[in-house]
């Protein structure tokens, strides 16, 4: 079958008799890469001298010692602030064991029965050591903001003019679980309070921290993007660590020359060897977004990012063969030979299609070599069968916009809740993880709470701003209209109701964090994780697809500006 260049898509097909078919393709035209050979090339920089790395093992020690010093009542909200502080600025994952340690101290001494009982009447502190009890899985009640309230159940107005207070509770309430009332009337409480402030007072020193929080809350907020903010916040704060500061910005510029070099070995495999942007120009051509996502995911130095982020390059693929290219024929050809899992169905599918097919395989089949590596090979069983999945869920969709279909919303969150990718990517991502079991991989796959709630957040949030978009061509529906066909309202209404789904959605996530979990909380941290990067990427654009705006200066942040020391 041969294909060439037509307008910046892909010429139809010609049968063997040289007559076009009777159809025309519903190409989407995605916008090109924004970022041409930038991270082709890795050039290593002086971020990891000699002295660097030596200044930086010092400096760990100083930290640590900070750390793991004894606790008394004269520096208690000291070691709550200096806790936060290391997790805020990125390196928290050097001192796992410390901060268990110090947080089991803490809550043993400030807690009973879950509830606190450290005598602080310090909106900022009570609130601060709420939070960072509930970010590690201690069930704290709520109850103590009681304290903070009047006595018709309302908070206190002369906490407005506190500001590092209301921050802080405002943060604080981003844990919430269902049906608690206190913190949801905390959220719309501070959330009220910080938005009068930056309206009245937007040039004082807190004002541009404020605006940063309203904007993107520290919850869901993707932890190595919110350090590079947090550290100009830190360092222009009188009382911060000059040790732990000097650390943290080592340890970053030492960590992103380990992640130009993957992203320049992923580059390489997607624009040499796979050469997509002229074999497979229908697709989205995002491969370093796809580095950035999974950097989201997990940005620690311990965990083997290559193997989902090539998968998660499959999957944007898969995605956009379904939905941008493919017909309802060839795709029913493409669908069962994934199923097959056999190189001889390479023949039966159209050319385009076998360059897609064989990449699966080969990297399925590298996977498979790292696997062996660890004795784990019997692991590939279900990431086979994860993928497999996710191209039924897909072929279910193209049998739904070939024959008109509207499915129930139940229906469709099913389907196009498996089709988004996230429960293949949320269960590729522990093959990348030494910890994994086998009894993980089975967790993940009999469809847990907190996967779900990741799922039905990137497949919701993905509809609100890309329905305009993928309505101008033949597409399947959406949510938003499935909605309101089902439940007969407007527009505005269907999406305000989804709106509530991704709220329900996260206070799922949160209460599937608290202890008892079903699986070590590292797992969780990756469903976690995936359910950020949509929350940064997809809350008022489809910042993937449409890559030149805020998707850019994210990477940028991340993987091109050094933090100077």
């Amino acid at each position: 079958m041969q294909q060439t260049m037509s307008n910046g898509s892909l010429s139809l097909p010609t049968s063997v008799n040289g007559a076009k078919p009777p159809f025309t393709r519903p190409t989407a035209n995605f916008p090109p890469s924004v970022w041409g050979d930038r991270f082709l090339s890795y050039v290593p920089t002086n971020a990891e001298t000699d002295s660097h790395i030596q200044q930086a093992k010092l400096l760990k020690e100083d930290v640590r010692k900070s750390l793991v010093s004894p606790i008394d009542h004269t520096n208690f909200s000291f070691k709550l602030n200096f806790i936060d502080s290391v997790q805020r600025l990125g390196v928290s994952y050097h001192f796992e064991y410390e901060i268990d340690s110090v947080l089991c101290q803490i809550y043993d001494i400030s807690t009973k029965d879950n509830n606190i009982i450290a005598h602080s009447d310090h909106l900022y502190h009570t609130a601060l050591l709420f939070r960072l009890l509930r970010q590690h899985g201690y069930r704290i009640s709520s109850s103590i903001f009681c304290k903070f309230q009047d006595q018709t159940g309302k908070f206190k107005e002369s906490l407005a003019n506190d500001i590092e207070g209301m921050l802080s509770l405002f943060e604080a309430a981003g844990l919430r679980c269902h049906g608690e009332d206190m913190l949801e009337e905390a959220h719309k409480f501070s959330f009220e309070q910080l938005m009068k402030f930056i309206t009245t007072q937007l040039n004082c020193s807190h004002g541009v921290r404020v605006q940063h929080s309203l904007k993107q809350s520290l919850r869901r907020g993707l932890p190595r993007l919110e350090a590079t903010y947090y550290m100009s916040f830190y360092e222009e704060d009188p009382s911060h660590d000059e040790k732990l500061l000097a650390f943290a910005k080592l340890d970053f510029n030492m960590l992103q020359e380990l992640h130009l070099k993957e992203v320049s070995s992923i580059t390489k495999w997607w624009t040499k060897d796979l050469n997509v942007s002229t074999n497979l120009p229908f697709t989205r051509d995002r491969i370093v977004e796809c580095c950035f996502w999974i950097l989201g995911v997990y940005f620690e130095p311990q965990y083997s990012r290559w193997i989902t982020t090539k998968v998660i390059a499959l999957a944007s693929t898969i995605d956009d063969l379904y939905d941008a290219y493919g017909t309802i024929d060839e795709l029913e050809l493409f669908t069962s030979a994934i199923e097959r899992w056999d190189i001889c169905c390479l023949v039966a599918l159209p050319k385009y299609m076998q360059l897609c097919y064989r990449t699966i395989l080969d990297v399925y089949e590298e996977i498979e070599q790292e696997m062996r590596k660890q004795g784990k090979v019997y692991f590939m069983k279900y990431a086979k069968k994860e993928m497999k999945r996710l191209v039924q869920a897909h072929m279910a969709e193209a049998r739904w916009c070939h024959t008109n279909h509207i499915p129930t919303m139940e229906e469709y969150m099913e389907v196009r809740g498996m089709s988004s990718g996230y429960p293949l990517l949320i269960t590729l991502s522990f093959l990348g993880m030494e910890d994994t079991t086998e009894e993980v991989l089975i967790w993940a796959m009999n469809e847990p709470v907190i996967i779900a709630a990741s799922t039905a957040i990137s497949r919701i949030m993905d509809d609100i701003v890309g329905y305009e978009f993928e309505q101008q061509r033949e597409h399947v529906v959406s949510s938003i209209y499935c909605y309101m066909k089902q439940h007969k309202v407007s527009r505005e209404c269907a999406i305000e109701e989804l709106q509530k789904l991704v709220e329900n959605a996260w206070k799922d996530i949160n209460d599937a964090c608290l202890a008892p979990t079903q699986v070590p909380m590292t797992f969780l941290m990756r469903a976690l994780n995936f359910a950020r990067v949509i929350d940064v990427l997809y809350k008022d654009e489809d910042n993937y697809t449409n890559a030149g705006g805020i998707m850019k200066v994210h990477i940028e942040s991340l993987l091109v500006k050094k933090m100077s020391l």
